[in-house]
Protein backbone atom coordinates (compact mmCIF):
# COMPACT_ATOMS: atom_id res chain seq x y z
CA UNK A 1 0.00 0.00 0.00
CA UNK A 2 2.64 2.58 0.63
CA UNK A 3 4.22 1.93 -2.77
CA UNK A 4 1.56 2.42 -3.98
CA UNK A 5 0.80 6.01 -2.51
CA UNK A 6 4.16 6.89 -3.14
CA UNK A 7 3.26 5.82 -7.08
CA UNK A 8 0.26 7.58 -7.00
CA UNK A 9 2.09 10.72 -5.25
CA UNK A 10 5.04 10.64 -7.92
CA UNK A 11 2.20 10.37 -11.00
CA UNK A 12 0.08 13.75 -9.19
CA UNK A 13 3.56 15.84 -9.07
CA UNK A 14 4.36 14.57 -12.85
CA UNK A 15 1.26 15.12 -14.08
CA UNK A 16 0.68 18.75 -12.84
CA UNK A 17 4.20 19.67 -14.09
CA UNK A 18 4.19 18.26 -17.38
CA UNK A 19 4.15 21.10 -20.08
CA UNK A 20 2.17 21.07 -23.08
CA UNK A 21 2.40 22.38 -26.67
CA UNK A 22 2.96 26.06 -26.65
CA UNK A 23 -0.36 27.65 -28.32
CA UNK A 24 2.12 29.46 -30.31
CA UNK A 25 3.16 26.07 -31.84
CA UNK A 26 -0.61 24.88 -32.64
CA UNK A 27 -1.12 28.50 -34.57
CA UNK A 28 2.40 28.02 -36.77
CA UNK A 29 0.71 24.47 -37.58
CA UNK A 30 -2.55 25.55 -38.60
CA UNK A 31 -1.04 28.29 -40.69
CA UNK A 32 1.35 26.15 -42.52
CA UNK A 33 -1.74 23.86 -43.15
CA UNK A 34 -3.17 26.47 -45.13
CA UNK A 35 -0.71 26.73 -47.87
CA UNK A 36 -0.82 24.88 -50.94
CA UNK A 37 1.21 21.83 -51.62
CA UNK A 38 2.99 19.94 -54.33
CA UNK A 39 0.74 16.95 -55.01
CA UNK A 40 4.22 15.10 -56.72
CA UNK A 41 7.94 15.43 -55.90
CA UNK A 42 10.02 17.32 -58.19
CA UNK A 43 11.82 13.97 -58.52
CA UNK A 44 13.58 11.08 -57.08
CA UNK A 45 15.90 11.38 -53.81
CA UNK A 46 17.93 8.16 -52.71
CA UNK A 47 20.12 7.95 -49.76
CA UNK A 48 22.22 4.92 -48.90
CA UNK A 49 25.18 3.54 -47.40
CA UNK A 50 27.06 3.08 -50.56
CA UNK A 51 27.68 5.41 -53.75
CA UNK A 52 27.56 2.39 -56.09
CA UNK A 53 24.41 1.13 -54.72
CA UNK A 54 22.46 4.71 -55.14
CA UNK A 55 23.83 4.70 -58.75
CA UNK A 56 21.71 1.60 -59.15
CA UNK A 57 19.32 2.35 -57.54
CA UNK A 58 19.14 5.79 -60.32
CA UNK A 59 19.98 3.20 -63.40
CA UNK A 60 16.66 1.62 -62.34
CA UNK A 61 14.51 5.24 -62.38
CA UNK A 62 16.46 5.91 -65.57
CA UNK A 63 15.16 2.82 -67.40
CA UNK A 64 11.73 3.60 -66.44
CA UNK A 65 11.14 1.88 -63.14
CA UNK A 66 10.00 3.71 -60.10
CA UNK A 67 11.11 3.84 -56.62
CA UNK A 68 10.38 0.04 -55.55
CA UNK A 69 12.27 -1.11 -58.56
CA UNK A 70 14.64 1.30 -57.37
CA UNK A 71 14.29 -0.48 -54.26
CA UNK A 72 15.50 -3.29 -55.49
CA UNK A 73 18.30 -2.58 -57.64
CA UNK A 74 19.90 -0.95 -54.53
CA UNK A 75 19.10 -3.75 -51.90
CA UNK A 76 20.91 -6.13 -54.09
CA UNK A 77 23.86 -4.06 -55.20
CA UNK A 78 24.44 -3.35 -51.03
CA UNK A 79 24.34 -6.96 -50.84
CA UNK A 80 27.28 -7.22 -52.64
CA UNK A 81 29.16 -3.84 -51.27
CA UNK A 82 28.13 -4.30 -47.94
CA UNK A 83 28.96 -7.76 -46.97
CA UNK A 84 29.84 -6.38 -43.64
CA UNK A 85 26.32 -5.45 -43.38
CA UNK A 86 23.90 -7.10 -45.38
CA UNK A 87 23.21 -9.64 -48.51
CA UNK A 88 21.44 -12.32 -49.75
CA UNK A 89 22.38 -14.50 -46.99
CA UNK A 90 20.47 -12.53 -44.27
CA UNK A 91 16.79 -10.69 -44.59
CA UNK A 92 15.22 -7.15 -43.98
CA UNK A 93 12.12 -4.99 -43.73
CA UNK A 94 10.67 -3.55 -46.65
CA UNK A 95 8.70 -0.45 -45.61
CA UNK A 96 6.01 0.84 -49.30
CA UNK A 97 4.44 3.59 -49.92
CA UNK A 98 2.32 3.26 -52.96
CA UNK A 99 1.45 6.59 -54.51
CA UNK A 100 -1.44 5.24 -56.79
CA UNK A 101 -3.55 3.64 -54.07
CA UNK A 102 -2.47 5.60 -50.79
CA UNK A 103 -1.76 2.26 -49.16
CA UNK A 104 1.20 1.30 -46.90
CA UNK A 105 2.70 -1.90 -46.38
CA UNK A 106 5.24 -3.57 -44.73
CA UNK A 107 7.37 -6.78 -46.05
CA UNK A 108 8.59 -8.89 -43.58
CA UNK A 109 11.89 -11.02 -45.11
CA UNK A 110 13.37 -11.77 -41.95
CA UNK A 111 15.04 -14.95 -41.83
CA UNK A 112 13.21 -17.90 -40.07
CA UNK A 113 14.50 -20.98 -37.70
CA UNK A 114 15.59 -23.97 -39.00
CA UNK A 115 14.01 -26.86 -37.50
CA UNK A 116 17.13 -28.70 -35.75
CA UNK A 117 18.06 -25.34 -34.27
CA UNK A 118 14.61 -25.57 -31.97
CA UNK A 119 15.77 -28.27 -30.43
CA UNK A 120 16.51 -28.44 -26.74
CA UNK A 121 19.92 -26.99 -25.69
CA UNK A 122 20.97 -26.53 -28.74
CA UNK A 123 23.24 -23.24 -28.37
CA UNK A 124 23.94 -24.35 -24.64
CA UNK A 125 27.57 -25.77 -23.47
CA UNK A 126 28.25 -28.62 -21.29
CA UNK A 127 28.04 -26.37 -17.93
CA UNK A 128 24.01 -24.93 -19.55
CA UNK A 129 25.59 -21.74 -20.19
CA UNK A 130 25.09 -19.94 -23.66
CA UNK A 131 27.83 -21.06 -26.42
CA UNK A 132 28.36 -17.68 -27.60
CA UNK A 133 30.69 -19.27 -30.67
CA UNK A 134 27.70 -21.65 -31.85
CA UNK A 135 25.24 -18.64 -31.80
CA UNK A 136 27.12 -16.28 -33.59
CA UNK A 137 29.54 -18.12 -35.67
CA UNK A 138 29.39 -21.10 -38.23
CA UNK A 139 25.88 -23.04 -39.63
CA UNK A 140 24.11 -23.29 -36.21
CA UNK A 141 23.63 -19.40 -36.14
CA UNK A 142 22.09 -18.76 -39.61
CA UNK A 143 18.79 -18.88 -39.80
CA UNK A 144 16.61 -19.32 -43.74
CA UNK A 145 17.29 -16.04 -45.22
CA UNK A 146 15.00 -13.70 -46.63
CA UNK A 147 16.30 -11.29 -48.40
CA UNK A 148 15.89 -13.02 -52.25
CA UNK A 149 12.62 -13.85 -51.62
CA UNK A 150 11.79 -9.82 -50.74
CA UNK A 151 13.83 -9.07 -54.10
CA UNK A 152 11.70 -11.36 -56.27
CA UNK A 153 8.25 -10.07 -54.37
CA UNK A 154 8.76 -6.43 -54.36
CA UNK A 155 10.50 -6.37 -58.07
CA UNK A 156 7.09 -8.57 -59.61
CA UNK A 157 4.42 -7.44 -57.18
CA UNK A 158 4.93 -3.77 -56.93
CA UNK A 159 7.82 -2.30 -59.32
CA UNK A 160 7.97 -2.58 -63.27
CA UNK A 161 11.18 -3.56 -64.59
CA UNK A 162 12.37 -7.15 -64.58
CA UNK A 163 14.59 -9.04 -62.56
CA UNK A 164 17.10 -9.17 -65.08
CA UNK A 165 17.04 -5.10 -65.57
CA UNK A 166 17.19 -4.52 -61.70
CA UNK A 167 19.82 -7.34 -60.69
CA UNK A 168 21.54 -5.85 -63.56
CA UNK A 169 24.18 -4.06 -61.25
CA UNK A 170 24.45 -6.01 -58.82
CA UNK A 171 25.32 -8.81 -61.10
CA UNK A 172 28.33 -6.52 -62.51
CA UNK A 173 29.41 -5.37 -59.30
CA UNK A 174 29.55 -9.17 -58.20
CA UNK A 175 31.57 -10.28 -60.96
CA UNK A 176 33.63 -7.28 -62.13
CA UNK A 177 34.27 -6.13 -58.49
CA UNK A 178 34.38 -3.03 -56.22
CA UNK A 179 37.37 -0.85 -54.39
CA UNK A 180 37.43 -2.47 -50.56
CA UNK A 181 37.34 0.44 -48.53
CA UNK A 182 38.78 0.87 -44.68
CA UNK A 183 35.31 -0.09 -42.75
CA UNK A 184 35.18 -3.38 -44.65
CA UNK A 185 39.09 -3.83 -44.25
CA UNK A 186 38.52 -2.84 -40.61
CA UNK A 187 35.11 -5.47 -40.35
CA UNK A 188 37.78 -8.89 -41.81
CA UNK A 189 40.13 -8.18 -39.70
CA UNK A 190 37.67 -7.67 -36.55
CA UNK A 191 36.25 -11.60 -38.11
CA UNK A 192 39.32 -12.55 -39.85
CA UNK A 193 39.60 -15.76 -37.06
CA UNK A 194 35.77 -16.63 -38.21
CA UNK A 195 36.35 -15.98 -41.20
CA UNK A 196 39.06 -18.03 -42.47
CA UNK A 197 37.33 -21.48 -40.86
CA UNK A 198 35.42 -22.37 -43.61
CA UNK A 199 36.71 -23.15 -47.03
CA UNK A 200 33.96 -21.13 -48.90
CA UNK A 201 34.51 -17.78 -47.30
CA UNK A 202 38.70 -18.14 -47.65
CA UNK A 203 37.46 -19.34 -51.75
CA UNK A 204 35.96 -15.34 -51.64
CA UNK A 205 37.99 -13.05 -49.42
CA UNK A 206 41.22 -14.89 -49.67
CA UNK A 207 41.16 -15.35 -53.12
CA UNK A 208 44.23 -13.72 -54.20
CA UNK A 209 46.21 -15.01 -51.15
CA UNK A 210 45.91 -12.35 -47.97
CA UNK A 211 42.76 -10.43 -46.72
CA UNK A 212 41.31 -7.30 -48.34
CA UNK A 213 43.23 -4.40 -48.15
CA UNK A 214 41.76 -0.55 -48.89
CA UNK A 215 41.87 0.27 -53.01
CA UNK A 216 41.74 -3.49 -53.93
CA UNK A 217 39.31 -4.64 -56.15
CA UNK A 218 37.21 -7.37 -54.56
CA UNK A 219 35.42 -9.60 -57.31
CA UNK A 220 32.65 -12.23 -56.06
CA UNK A 221 32.32 -14.27 -59.15
CA UNK A 222 30.16 -17.44 -57.61
CA UNK A 223 27.89 -14.18 -56.13
CA UNK A 224 27.45 -13.75 -59.40
CA UNK A 225 25.87 -16.43 -60.78
CA UNK A 226 23.98 -16.70 -57.59
CA UNK A 227 22.17 -13.44 -58.56
CA UNK A 228 22.59 -14.42 -62.36
CA UNK A 229 20.32 -17.51 -61.02
CA UNK A 230 17.60 -15.31 -59.15
CA UNK A 231 17.36 -12.65 -62.39
CA UNK A 232 16.64 -15.74 -64.44
CA UNK A 233 14.20 -18.37 -62.15
CA UNK A 234 13.09 -15.75 -59.78
CA UNK A 235 12.33 -17.73 -56.16
CA UNK A 236 13.38 -20.80 -57.41
CA UNK A 237 16.62 -19.26 -58.37
CA UNK A 238 17.66 -19.14 -54.88
CA UNK A 239 15.47 -21.58 -52.90
CA UNK A 240 15.28 -24.14 -55.33
CA UNK A 241 17.32 -26.07 -57.73
CA UNK A 242 21.10 -25.82 -57.86
CA UNK A 243 21.82 -22.54 -55.42
CA UNK A 244 19.51 -24.37 -52.87
CA UNK A 245 21.21 -27.86 -53.14
CA UNK A 246 24.72 -25.94 -52.82
CA UNK A 247 23.17 -23.72 -49.93
CA UNK A 248 22.42 -27.26 -48.39
CA UNK A 249 25.41 -28.78 -48.89
CA UNK A 250 27.40 -25.99 -47.30
CA UNK A 251 25.88 -25.79 -44.32
CA UNK A 252 25.40 -29.73 -43.97
CA UNK A 253 29.14 -29.58 -44.33
CA UNK A 254 30.22 -27.56 -41.49
CA UNK A 255 27.92 -29.51 -38.93
CA UNK A 256 24.48 -27.65 -39.47
CA UNK A 257 21.10 -28.94 -40.32
CA UNK A 258 18.61 -27.33 -42.65
CA UNK A 259 16.16 -29.32 -45.22
CA UNK A 260 15.36 -28.55 -48.70
CA UNK A 261 11.55 -28.06 -47.46
CA UNK A 262 12.74 -25.47 -45.33
CA UNK A 263 14.29 -23.71 -47.72
CA UNK A 264 11.11 -24.05 -50.19
CA UNK A 265 8.82 -23.15 -47.96
CA UNK A 266 10.21 -20.04 -47.28
CA UNK A 267 8.01 -17.15 -47.71
CA UNK A 268 7.88 -13.31 -47.07
CA UNK A 269 4.99 -12.05 -44.88
CA UNK A 270 2.90 -8.48 -46.12
CA UNK A 271 1.88 -6.97 -42.68
CA UNK A 272 -0.15 -3.86 -41.75
CA UNK A 273 2.89 -1.45 -40.49
CA UNK A 274 2.47 0.63 -37.44
CA UNK A 275 0.51 3.77 -37.02
CA UNK A 276 0.36 6.51 -34.64
CA UNK A 277 0.53 10.42 -34.05
CA UNK A 278 2.95 12.70 -32.95
CA UNK A 279 2.99 16.44 -32.55
CA UNK A 280 1.51 16.92 -35.94
CA UNK A 281 3.12 14.11 -37.77
CA UNK A 282 2.00 10.80 -39.02
CA UNK A 283 4.30 8.34 -37.96
CA UNK A 284 4.37 4.58 -40.21
CA UNK A 285 6.38 2.57 -38.96
CA UNK A 286 7.32 -1.46 -38.72
CA UNK A 287 5.52 -4.21 -36.58
CA UNK A 288 6.71 -7.00 -35.17
CA UNK A 289 8.60 -9.08 -35.47
CA UNK A 290 10.27 -5.58 -35.62
CA UNK A 291 10.50 -4.52 -31.69
CA UNK A 292 11.03 -0.57 -33.49
CA UNK A 293 7.71 0.69 -34.57
CA UNK A 294 6.33 -0.36 -30.92
CA UNK A 295 8.95 1.31 -29.34
CA UNK A 296 8.76 4.25 -31.25
CA UNK A 297 5.76 4.60 -30.02
CA UNK A 298 5.54 4.39 -26.58
CA UNK A 299 8.89 6.71 -26.65
CA UNK A 300 7.29 9.30 -28.88
CA UNK A 301 3.97 9.30 -26.85
CA UNK A 302 5.44 9.83 -23.64
CA UNK A 303 7.76 12.52 -25.09
CA UNK A 304 4.73 14.33 -26.73
CA UNK A 305 3.28 16.00 -23.27
CA UNK A 306 7.06 18.24 -23.04
CA UNK A 307 8.18 20.93 -25.07
CA UNK A 308 11.43 19.35 -25.44
CA UNK A 309 13.25 22.10 -27.81
CA UNK A 310 12.31 24.62 -24.86
CA UNK A 311 14.17 22.58 -21.88
CA UNK A 312 17.49 22.42 -20.96
CA UNK A 313 19.42 20.31 -23.02
CA UNK A 314 20.40 17.98 -19.48
CA UNK A 315 16.44 17.50 -18.57
CA UNK A 316 15.79 16.87 -22.29
CA UNK A 317 18.51 14.05 -22.72
CA UNK A 318 16.89 12.44 -18.92
CA UNK A 319 13.43 12.42 -20.35
CA UNK A 320 14.11 10.76 -23.56
CA UNK A 321 16.18 8.14 -21.50
CA UNK A 322 13.63 7.68 -19.42
CA UNK A 323 10.98 7.01 -22.11
CA UNK A 324 13.70 4.74 -23.76
CA UNK A 325 14.38 3.02 -20.32
CA UNK A 326 10.53 2.05 -20.29
CA UNK A 327 9.95 1.00 -23.78
CA UNK A 328 13.11 -0.91 -23.66
CA UNK A 329 11.60 -3.25 -20.91
CA UNK A 330 8.27 -3.98 -22.27
CA UNK A 331 10.29 -4.73 -25.63
CA UNK A 332 12.09 -7.57 -23.57
CA UNK A 333 8.97 -9.33 -22.40
CA UNK A 334 6.30 -8.74 -25.15
CA UNK A 335 7.48 -8.89 -28.17
CA UNK A 336 8.01 -11.78 -30.70
CA UNK A 337 6.99 -13.29 -34.27
CA UNK A 338 3.24 -12.01 -34.51
CA UNK A 339 3.02 -15.48 -36.46
CA UNK A 340 3.76 -17.42 -32.89
CA UNK A 341 2.71 -14.74 -29.84
CA UNK A 342 0.47 -13.18 -29.19
CA UNK A 343 1.30 -9.62 -27.60
CA UNK A 344 -1.40 -6.51 -26.46
CA UNK A 345 0.27 -4.10 -29.08
CA UNK A 346 -3.36 -2.16 -28.98
CA UNK A 347 -2.20 -1.61 -25.32
CA UNK A 348 1.43 -1.31 -25.70
CA UNK A 349 0.77 1.63 -28.48
CA UNK A 350 -2.22 3.11 -26.66
CA UNK A 351 -1.72 6.94 -26.14
CA UNK A 352 -3.27 6.41 -22.55
CA UNK A 353 -0.81 3.67 -21.73
CA UNK A 354 1.84 5.63 -22.70
CA UNK A 355 0.69 8.71 -20.56
CA UNK A 356 0.59 6.12 -17.76
CA UNK A 357 4.15 5.19 -17.96
CA UNK A 358 5.21 9.45 -18.60
CA UNK A 359 3.13 9.34 -15.21
CA UNK A 360 5.97 7.34 -13.78
CA UNK A 361 9.21 9.57 -14.98
CA UNK A 362 10.39 12.08 -12.34
CA UNK A 363 10.98 15.36 -13.68
CA UNK A 364 14.53 15.45 -11.96
CA UNK A 365 15.59 12.07 -10.80
CA UNK A 366 16.84 8.48 -12.60
CA UNK A 367 14.40 5.66 -12.40
CA UNK A 368 16.96 2.89 -11.33
CA UNK A 369 15.88 0.18 -14.08
CA UNK A 370 15.53 -2.59 -11.20
CA UNK A 371 12.79 -0.54 -9.74
CA UNK A 372 10.63 -1.14 -13.06
CA UNK A 373 9.52 -4.72 -13.02
CA UNK A 374 11.75 -7.21 -13.91
CA UNK A 375 9.12 -9.63 -14.54
CA UNK A 376 6.22 -9.48 -17.17
CA UNK A 377 3.24 -7.17 -15.82
CA UNK A 378 -0.40 -8.52 -16.47
CA UNK A 379 -1.73 -6.93 -19.28
CA UNK A 380 -5.54 -7.73 -20.64
CA UNK A 381 26.84 0.26 -35.91
CA UNK A 382 28.08 -0.87 -38.49
CA UNK A 383 26.13 -4.00 -38.94
CA UNK A 384 23.08 -3.56 -41.06
CA UNK A 385 22.41 -1.28 -43.44
CA UNK A 386 19.66 1.09 -44.43
CA UNK A 387 18.57 3.16 -47.53
CA UNK A 388 15.70 5.53 -47.97
CA UNK A 389 13.86 6.64 -51.56
CA UNK A 390 11.61 8.66 -52.95
CA UNK A 391 10.46 9.21 -56.18
CA UNK A 392 8.78 11.47 -58.56
CA UNK A 393 5.34 10.28 -58.13
CA UNK A 394 5.41 10.01 -54.74
CA UNK A 395 5.84 6.31 -54.01
CA UNK A 396 8.94 5.67 -50.93
CA UNK A 397 10.57 3.04 -50.30
CA UNK A 398 12.61 2.68 -46.35
CA UNK A 399 14.31 -0.83 -46.37
CA UNK A 400 16.55 -2.01 -43.54
CA UNK A 401 18.47 -4.88 -44.22
CA UNK A 402 21.01 -7.33 -42.08
CA UNK A 403 23.12 -10.27 -41.72
CA UNK A 404 23.50 -9.28 -37.73
CA UNK A 405 26.98 -9.03 -36.73
CA UNK A 406 29.83 -7.93 -38.93
CA UNK A 407 30.44 -10.31 -42.15
CA UNK A 408 26.82 -12.43 -40.26
CA UNK A 409 28.26 -15.85 -39.32
CA UNK A 410 31.32 -15.73 -41.32
CA UNK A 411 30.11 -19.19 -43.49
CA UNK A 412 30.08 -18.77 -47.17
CA UNK A 413 28.62 -22.36 -48.47
CA UNK A 414 30.98 -23.31 -51.44
CA UNK A 415 29.64 -22.34 -54.94
CA UNK A 416 27.31 -19.62 -54.04
CA UNK A 417 29.38 -16.93 -52.73
CA UNK A 418 26.04 -15.79 -50.32
CA UNK A 419 27.50 -14.97 -47.00
CA UNK A 420 25.09 -16.68 -44.39
CA UNK A 421 23.55 -14.72 -41.47
CA UNK A 422 24.17 -15.35 -37.40
CA UNK A 423 20.74 -13.93 -36.84
CA UNK A 424 20.09 -16.72 -34.52
CA UNK A 425 21.61 -15.24 -31.78
CA UNK A 426 18.63 -12.33 -31.86
CA UNK A 427 16.35 -15.59 -30.26
CA UNK A 428 16.31 -15.78 -26.85
CA UNK A 429 18.31 -18.71 -27.04
CA UNK A 430 18.63 -18.88 -22.81
CA UNK A 431 15.86 -17.10 -21.21
CA UNK A 432 17.23 -13.93 -19.67
CA UNK A 433 20.94 -14.19 -21.12
CA UNK A 434 21.96 -11.23 -22.99
CA UNK A 435 22.43 -11.17 -26.81
CA UNK A 436 25.55 -9.83 -28.67
CA UNK A 437 23.73 -6.78 -28.32
CA UNK A 438 23.43 -6.85 -24.61
CA UNK A 439 19.57 -7.06 -25.17
CA UNK A 440 18.14 -9.93 -23.17
CA UNK A 441 14.38 -11.94 -23.92
CA UNK A 442 12.06 -14.31 -22.61
CA UNK A 443 9.15 -16.46 -24.32
CA UNK A 444 7.89 -14.56 -26.75
CA UNK A 445 11.23 -14.06 -28.62
CA UNK A 446 12.36 -17.84 -27.73
CA UNK A 447 13.15 -20.01 -30.81
CA UNK A 448 10.74 -22.34 -32.68
CA UNK A 449 10.68 -24.05 -36.31
CA UNK A 450 9.71 -21.54 -39.10
CA UNK A 451 9.63 -18.67 -36.01
CA UNK A 452 10.97 -15.30 -37.27
CA UNK A 453 13.48 -13.75 -34.23
CA UNK A 454 12.72 -10.19 -32.64
CA UNK A 455 14.52 -7.65 -34.35
CA UNK A 456 15.37 -3.88 -33.77
CA UNK A 457 15.45 -3.01 -37.92
CA UNK A 458 12.90 0.33 -37.78
CA UNK A 459 12.44 1.41 -41.48
CA UNK A 460 9.95 4.51 -40.84
CA UNK A 461 8.10 7.61 -42.86
CA UNK A 462 7.21 10.47 -40.77
CA UNK A 463 3.98 12.49 -42.64
CA UNK A 464 2.91 15.93 -42.31
CA UNK A 465 0.54 17.84 -44.37
CA UNK A 466 3.73 20.04 -45.57
CA UNK A 467 6.02 17.40 -45.22
CA UNK A 468 7.18 13.51 -45.89
CA UNK A 469 10.30 12.17 -44.69
CA UNK A 470 11.76 8.47 -44.82
CA UNK A 471 15.06 7.33 -42.54
CA UNK A 472 16.33 4.64 -41.09
CA UNK A 473 19.49 2.63 -39.90
CA UNK A 474 22.19 -0.10 -38.54
CA UNK A 475 23.07 -0.41 -34.99
CA UNK A 476 21.76 -3.25 -33.73
CA UNK A 477 19.77 -2.81 -30.29
CA UNK A 478 20.79 1.35 -31.17
CA UNK A 479 18.60 1.22 -34.16
CA UNK A 480 15.48 2.06 -32.79
CA UNK A 481 16.64 5.33 -30.00
CA UNK A 482 18.38 6.69 -33.38
CA UNK A 483 15.62 6.65 -35.95
CA UNK A 484 13.96 8.44 -32.48
CA UNK A 485 16.39 11.02 -32.29
CA UNK A 486 16.34 11.76 -35.89
CA UNK A 487 12.16 11.94 -35.64
CA UNK A 488 12.58 14.49 -33.18
CA UNK A 489 15.42 16.20 -35.11
CA UNK A 490 12.80 16.39 -38.20
CA UNK A 491 9.86 17.27 -35.47
CA UNK A 492 12.07 20.41 -34.39
CA UNK A 493 12.08 21.40 -37.78
CA UNK A 494 15.96 20.20 -38.94
CA UNK A 495 16.66 19.43 -42.51
CA UNK A 496 18.00 16.05 -44.11
CA UNK A 497 21.95 16.51 -43.83
CA UNK A 498 21.20 17.91 -39.86
CA UNK A 499 19.23 15.09 -39.04
CA UNK A 500 21.68 12.39 -40.26
CA UNK A 501 24.49 13.86 -38.87
CA UNK A 502 22.62 14.12 -35.09
CA UNK A 503 25.11 12.78 -32.38
CA UNK A 504 23.28 9.76 -30.65
CA UNK A 505 22.63 8.15 -26.96
CA UNK A 506 20.88 5.07 -25.64
CA UNK A 507 19.27 3.55 -22.86
CA UNK A 508 17.61 -0.02 -23.45
CA UNK A 509 16.69 -0.64 -19.94
CA UNK A 510 19.52 -3.37 -19.00
CA UNK A 511 22.42 -2.80 -18.69
CA UNK A 512 20.99 0.27 -16.47
CA UNK A 513 23.40 2.96 -17.88
CA UNK A 514 23.48 6.10 -20.46
CA UNK A 515 25.78 5.02 -23.64
CA UNK A 516 26.85 8.14 -25.65
CA UNK A 517 28.83 8.41 -28.98
CA UNK A 518 31.77 10.84 -28.56
CA UNK A 519 30.66 14.22 -28.12
CA UNK A 520 26.98 13.60 -28.20
CA UNK A 521 26.60 14.46 -24.35
CA UNK A 522 28.96 17.36 -23.07
CA UNK A 523 31.03 17.20 -19.63
CA UNK A 524 27.82 19.58 -18.14
CA UNK A 525 25.43 17.69 -19.45
CA UNK A 526 26.86 14.17 -18.56
CA UNK A 527 28.13 15.74 -14.92
CA UNK A 528 24.20 16.48 -14.43
CA UNK A 529 22.60 13.22 -15.52
CA UNK A 530 24.59 11.59 -13.00
CA UNK A 531 23.81 14.00 -10.61
CA UNK A 532 20.12 13.21 -11.60
CA UNK A 533 21.06 9.12 -10.63
CA UNK A 534 22.15 8.36 -14.24
CA UNK A 535 25.10 6.29 -14.87
CA UNK A 536 26.82 7.38 -17.78
CA UNK A 537 29.25 5.45 -19.95
CA UNK A 538 31.34 8.00 -21.39
CA UNK A 539 33.19 6.69 -24.62
CA UNK A 540 36.68 5.31 -24.70
CA UNK A 541 38.11 7.99 -26.44
CA UNK A 542 36.88 10.44 -23.89
CA UNK A 543 37.86 8.67 -20.82
CA UNK A 544 41.44 8.38 -21.97
CA UNK A 545 41.75 11.34 -24.04
CA UNK A 546 42.90 9.43 -27.38
CA UNK A 547 42.00 11.38 -30.44
CA UNK A 548 39.89 8.05 -32.27
CA UNK A 549 35.77 8.87 -32.82
CA UNK A 550 33.04 6.54 -31.13
CA UNK A 551 30.14 6.61 -33.33
CA UNK A 552 27.23 4.47 -34.42
CA UNK A 553 25.09 3.81 -36.69
CA UNK A 554 25.27 4.76 -40.48
CA UNK A 555 21.52 6.84 -41.07
CA UNK A 556 20.10 7.29 -44.35
CA UNK A 557 17.09 10.10 -44.75
CA UNK A 558 15.47 11.94 -47.81
CA UNK A 559 12.60 14.83 -47.41
CA UNK A 560 10.09 16.27 -49.61
CA UNK A 561 8.96 19.30 -48.28
CA UNK A 562 5.42 19.80 -50.50
CA UNK A 563 4.82 23.67 -49.32
CA UNK A 564 8.41 24.56 -51.55
CA UNK A 565 8.45 21.30 -53.59
CA UNK A 566 11.75 20.32 -53.14
CA UNK A 567 13.69 17.21 -52.27
CA UNK A 568 16.40 16.56 -49.71
CA UNK A 569 18.71 13.59 -49.34
CA UNK A 570 20.94 12.72 -46.73
CA UNK A 571 23.93 9.86 -45.67
CA UNK A 572 25.15 9.53 -42.37
CA UNK A 573 28.30 11.97 -42.55
CA UNK A 574 30.05 8.94 -40.20
CA UNK A 575 30.17 6.72 -43.18
CA UNK A 576 32.64 8.31 -46.34
CA UNK A 577 31.25 5.68 -49.13
CA UNK A 578 27.71 6.50 -48.52
CA UNK A 579 25.95 8.32 -50.94
CA UNK A 580 22.49 10.68 -51.12
CA UNK A 581 21.45 12.60 -54.29
CA UNK A 582 18.36 14.25 -55.61
CA UNK A 583 17.44 14.14 -59.45
CA UNK A 584 14.96 16.27 -60.68
CA UNK A 585 12.72 14.59 -63.44
CA UNK A 586 12.53 15.30 -67.03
Amino acid sequence: MREALRTLALATVLFIGAPTLHAEEVQRTAEARQAPVADTPPGTAIASAHSLATQAGFDAIDAGGNAFDAAVAVSAALAVVEPISSGLGGGGFFLLHDADTGRDVFIDARETAPAASAGEGVYLDADGKLDRDRATNGPWAAGIPGLPAALVHVAQEYGRLPLQRTLAPAIRLAREGFPVYERLERGYRARAEVMERYDGTRAVYLADGDPPEVGETLKQPELARTLESIARDGFDGFYRGDIAQRLLAGVEAEGGRWTAEELAGYRVREREPLRFDYNGWQVVTAPPPSSGGVALAQMLQILSAWDLEALPEAQRVHLTVEAMRRAYRDRTFYLGDPDFVDMPLALLTDPDYAAGLRATIHPDKATPSDLLSGQPTPLEDEETTHFSIIDAEGNRVAVTQTVNLLFGSGLVPPGTGVLLNNEMDDFALKPGTPNAFGVMGFDANAVEPGKRMLSSMTPSFMVSDEQVAVLGTPGGSRIITMVLLGMLGYADGLDAANVAALPRYHHQWMPDEVSAETGALSLDVATALEAMGHSVKRPPDEVTGGASSHTWGNLQTVSWDRVENTLEAASDPRNPVGEAAVRRAE
